[in-house]
C-alpha cells in the first residue's frame, strides 16, 4: 500500500525506504530497499513507550503553555477546556500527518 501510495512501484531506481509508523502507544520504524519494483524489509524495530498519545500531549502542553503565557489563565485544571484543546490536539495531529502547518482554534476555551 506505501508503494501505491506515493508511486514508488514505478520507481525506475533502487532505493531505501524509511517506514514511521506511529500507532496510538508504540512507534515502529522500518527500513526497506526497493529494487525491480520488489521491496526487502532490512530492518525493524519500535519503541512500545512512545506513539501518538504522546504526540497528542506535547500539543496539548503547548497550547495550554501559550495560552498561560499570553491570557495569564492556567487551563490545566479546567476539565472543559483540556477536552476542546484534546480534541483539537488529536485532530491538528491527524492533520500533520499529510500537511507541514494547520491552523486551529479551539472554540469556547473557557465556559
Amino acid at each position: 500500500m506505501l508503494s501505491l501510495a506515493f508511486g514508488l512501484d514505478k520507481a525506475k531506481e533502487d532505493m531505501k525506504i524509511l517506514v514511521f509508523d506511529f500507532g496510538g502507544g508504540t512507534l515502529d520504524v522500518t527500513i526497506m530497499e526497493m529494487g525491480g519494483g520488489v521491496f526487502e524489509v532490512m530492518s525493524t524495530s519500535g519503541d512500545t513507550q512512545l506513539g501518538g498519545t504522546d504526540m497528542d500531549k506535547v500539543l496539548i502542553d503547548y497550547i495550554v503553555d501559550e495560552f498561560k503565557k499570553k491570557e495569564g489563565v492556567d487551563l490545566s485544571q479546567d476539565t472543559t477546556a483540556m477536552t476542546r484543546i484534546r480534541e483539537a490536539a488529536e485532530k491538528a495531529k491527524i492533520e500533520l500527518s499529510t500537511v507541514m502547518v494547520t491552523p486551529h482554534q479551539v472554540q469556547r476555551i473557557l465556559n
